[in-house]
């Protein structure tokens, strides 16, 4: 069955969440243990899979929010440990 088309403001945000993810596992690849590395894209996946069922746009702005503090919280830690 084929979806309805989506509006301007939902491809936008469509956009930033892809964008989100992308930015995740770029950052993820930078972490040195295997192990560890693999535990994160688990969690990005099953974390982005578990909520993909939104359509409110003040729940998914802000679940990129948190999505992007963490985010950030992941790259300040690489930075500190020297992985670049």
């Amino acid at each position: 069955m084929k979806q309805p088309a989506l509006t301007l403001k939902q491809f936008m945000l469509r956009q930033e969440v892809l964008r989100l993810y992308r930015d995740i596992f770029r950052t993820i690849r930078r972490v040195p243990q295997p192990e560890n590395r693999l535990e994160l894209q688990e969690w990005a996946r099953r974390d982005f899979r578990s909520n993909r069922h939104h359509t409110d746009e003040t729940s998914i702005k802000m679940m990129l929010q948190y999505g992007r503090r963490c985010l950030t919280e992941l790259q300040n830690s690489l930075d500190l440990s020297g992985n670049r």
